[in-house]
């Protein structure tokens, strides 16, 4: 599953009239975009039944639809968000719990990774919800920051904490498996209704709060990737892109 229901305007001029997901990384202007990377990805490790989350812009990913089912060997179903625009993305991902039912590997639609990091969460597949995590990276105000417990198990998940007490970055890649579709729609959905601009990582705190246990994966060291929120973001993907 791919979550791409986000505007990007601090990526403007491309997503004036695209979503985030559809701005080019790889090949010129007209080359490889988050998306096709992300599409690439899931089909290197045969997860061809993809869902995405369409808001923003949505009629520019059901134009390319065919010509990506084509390239990548996937079916895609489309998900619409009617309230990609004012509401945040505990929303988007509880839209899609339904598709969910066997279980998901779902990326964020403005993330630049390697396939390495699917891998990595299939390889230490077990857990009911399994996070993808850098521990390498220097963290400031920005990004997801985790902390965990003495049997690393998720503590806590958000942007507002102090880096230096962070164990490290959720990167925005996540294995869920079937039976714990349920409780995460009940989390997700508990948290829009109680504000509407949360993350889906409030969901998941959510669900810690809970009681219920979320696991991470550790990236490998050295694992080149980036979320392309802004220009200098997008600049360091396209240069890391070219090493996929």
């Amino acid at each position: 599953m791919v979550l791409a229901a986000g505007a990007g305007r601090r990526l403007r001029p491309y997503t004036d009239t695209l979503p985030k997901a559809l701005v080019p990384v790889r090949g010129g202007d007209d080359g490889d975009t988050i998306l096709d990377i992300a599409l690439a990805n899931l089909a290197a490790v045969d997860l061809r039944d993809v869902v995405i989350v369409v808001g923003y812009a949505a009629g520019a990913v059901e134009e390319r639809k065919a010509a990506l089912e084509k390239r990548y060997g996937v079916d895609i179903t489309l998900v619409h968000n009617d309230k990609a625009e004012i509401w945040n993305n505990a929303y988007s991902m509880w839209l899609a719990c339904d598709h969910m039912t066997d279980g998901v590997l779902m990326v964020n639609g403005d993330t630049v990774h390697p396939v390495a990091v699917e891998e990595t969460l299939l390889k230490h597949r077990g857990p009911d919800v399994l996070l993808a995590i850098d521990t390498e990276k220097k963290l400031a105000d920005e990004e997801m920051k985790i902390q965990v417990t003495g049997d690393l198990a998720l503590s806590r998940i958000t942007k507002l904490m102090d880096p230096a007490t962070a164990y490290g970055e959720y990167i925005g890649a996540t294995l869920i498996e079937g039976a714990a579709v349920p409780r995460l729609a009940d989390a997700l959905k508990a948290t829009f209704e109680r504000d509407p601009d949360l993350y889906y990582e409030d969901g998941y705190q959510e669900m810690v709060d809970r009681g219920m246990r979320i696991d991470i994966a550790p990236l490998p060291p050295g694992t080149a990737w980036v979320e392309v929120d802004n220009h200098e973001d997008l600049a360091k993907a396209r240069e890391i892109a070219c090493r996929y």
